[in-house]
């Protein structure tokens, strides 16, 4: 067994394509649109599906917001320098939520990001966890 994918449901699927693709610098890995069914996937990812658990973004046709609920946490991204990605995010249009800095009662540098829906991302710095 292994991850596949982690579906999320979006309000506005350009400007979410747009943030996975343009900020965070994943790939669109593939598109398809359902008109009977009135919905489009969209699957992003850093590497190829066969290889890389990826995010799948569900865009209801219409639907423009959605209750989040309190029960999702975050997607977590490892990164290089955390500080730097946080730069380079805010440089991009990006919203920085939680600067770069160790965790509060460690010593893992993390950050938080949110995608235009809200998402939270967290960037963990490589060989700080």
């Amino acid at each position: 067994m292994r991850v596949l994918h982690t579906m999320i449901r979006v309000s506005d699927l350009e400007k979410s394509l747009t943030f996975y693709t343009n900020i965070l610098g994943m790939k669109l890995l593939r598109l398809h649109e359902y008109p009977e069914g009135k919905f489009t996937l969209a699957f992003v990812g850093f590497g190829d599906e066969k290889d890389h658990a990826v995010i799948e973004l569900t865009y209801n046709w219409g639907v423009t917001s959605y209750d989040k609920g309190n029960a999702f946490g975050h997607i977590a991204i490892e990164v290089e320098d955390a500080y730097k990605t946080c730069e380079l995010i805010k440089s991009k249009g990006g919203k920085v939520v939680r600067e770069a800095g160790a965790m509060q009662h460690g010593t893992t540098v993390i950050a938080f990001i949110e995608d235009p829906d809200g998402y939270k991302i967290e960037l963990i710095q490589a060989g700080t966890f």
